[in-house]
């Protein structure tokens, strides 16, 4: 597609940086789109967020912008998406990309009242229940939709012509394989016999961390040298049933919860094996980034045969375990307990290979500049 004479001005817009999981996915591409062809801008509700110095740091112009709002009444909820609308042609965008998650459609609409092209990314398999219309609405504004799996393609949107799929993709030049990080082996009392198993996602209920705890007691008792890293957030009451879950299962020494870490693929490199045993309900997954990045950094992995997973671990069908099965886990485990650390370095060879040829951020932001400039000379 030949580029166009004019920059193209695309604002992305997130609620808030105060968990960096969506916020990275955002700057990840948008510090990466061509700055010959685009111009790039951030709205966010508020400048609070660890990660919103890392968003200032890039350069990127951010708007501090209330650009939602509740719809009821609708008379009220009109009235304000006019006035957002008017800020937003302020900012003179091209194309809004929204990474809101939640089934708001008054940033579409306020988009649509100031004549602005918007897309917005669908990162979950949320629809029905209450927000069924919203969703639906969203949809029906949108110019764009950009989905993170086939699954979203096949039940939300079997009809739509609106759809582009365009997976999540990882740094696979910061996410390799490294020598393991002795400090984090110090700090965590990781012996030279221990072995680690790892997880790494915030800890609340779709991810099914109940289900690989007790999967994990029936496998270590046959192999007692094996520890459980799980890396993620736990401040929540999620997370203390998880502790109670630990201690109720005489987990104390094998399970070390290690909370949020900044360097993750410090802490990939002291694992053999990775784990996601995402439940099979609820919002599930979109196209988790953490499977990536341990594929990336050559992990050997396992995770549940649910939607996003599923897409991501298509060539690897004996990697797939029933979500929310602890005997198919525990089956798992043990089996892969008793392979040498060089089988599983083999197996993880290959994941990285997969990766670099199906998911480099290098593809995904490829697939947005495609999507931009088609809807731009439209």
């Amino acid at each position: 597609m030949a580029p166009t004479t004019k920059r193209i001005k695309i604002l992305f817009t997130i609620p808030n940086f105060d968990t960096a999981g969506s916020g990275k996915a955002l700057l990840h591409v948008a510090k990466r789109l061509d700055p010959q062809q685009f111009e790039v801008h951030i709205a966010c509700f508020h400048d609070r967020g660890s990660f919103f110095k890392v968003v200032i740091d890039s350069g990127i112009p951010v708007h501090i912008l209330q650009y939602t709002t509740v719809m009821k009444p609708y008379n009220k909820g009109l009235l304000n998406c006019y006035k957002i609308s008017r800020m937003l042609k302020k900012i003179q965008p091209d194309i809004i990309h929204s990474f809101h998650y939640a089934a708001d459609y008054s940033e579409a609409l306020a988009a649509r009242i100031a004549g602005i092209k918007w897309v917005y990314t669908k990162k979950n398999m949320s629809w029905g229940g209450s927000s069924k219309n919203a969703w639906n609405l969203r949809t029906r504004l949108a110019s764009a939709i950009a989905v993170q799996n086939t699954d979203m393609m096949r039940q939300f949107f079997q009809q739509s012509k609106k759809v582009t799929l365009i997976p999540r993709g990882v740094d696979t030049s910061v996410f390799e394989p490294l020598p393991a990080n002795e400090t984090i082996k110090k700090e965590w009392q990781i012996s030279s016999t221990d072995r680690v198993l790892m997880c790494v996602a915030n800890m609340v209920p779709v991810k099914g961390i109940e289900i690989l705890l007790k999967a994990f007691a029936k496998a270590v008792v046959k192999h007692p040298n094996w520890k459980l890293l799980l890396v993620g957030d736990y401040n929540n009451d999620y997370g203390k049933k998880l502790i109670d879950l630990q201690k109720e299962l005489n987990l104390n020494k094998e399970v070390i919860f290690c909370g949020k870490q900044p360097n993750i693929v410090d802490y990939l490199s002291i694992a053999e094996i990775f784990v996601l045993p995402t439940l099979n309900e609820g919002r599930k997954e979109g196209s988790p980034v953490s499977l990536l990045e341990a594929m990336a950094a050559s992990k050997n992995v396992l995770a549940s045969n649910v939607s996003g997973i599923n897409d991501q671990l298509a060539d690897f069908q004996e990697h797939l375990l029933e979500a929310g099965n602890i005997e198919a886990w525990s089956s798992a485990l043990d089996r892969n307990f008793s392979l040498s650390k060089e089988h599983h370095q083999s197996v993880g060879e290959n994941f990285r290979k997969h990766v670099l040829q199906n998911y480099p951020i290098e593809l995904e932001v490829k697939r947005c500049e495609q999507l931009y400039l088609k809807l731009y000379e439209s």
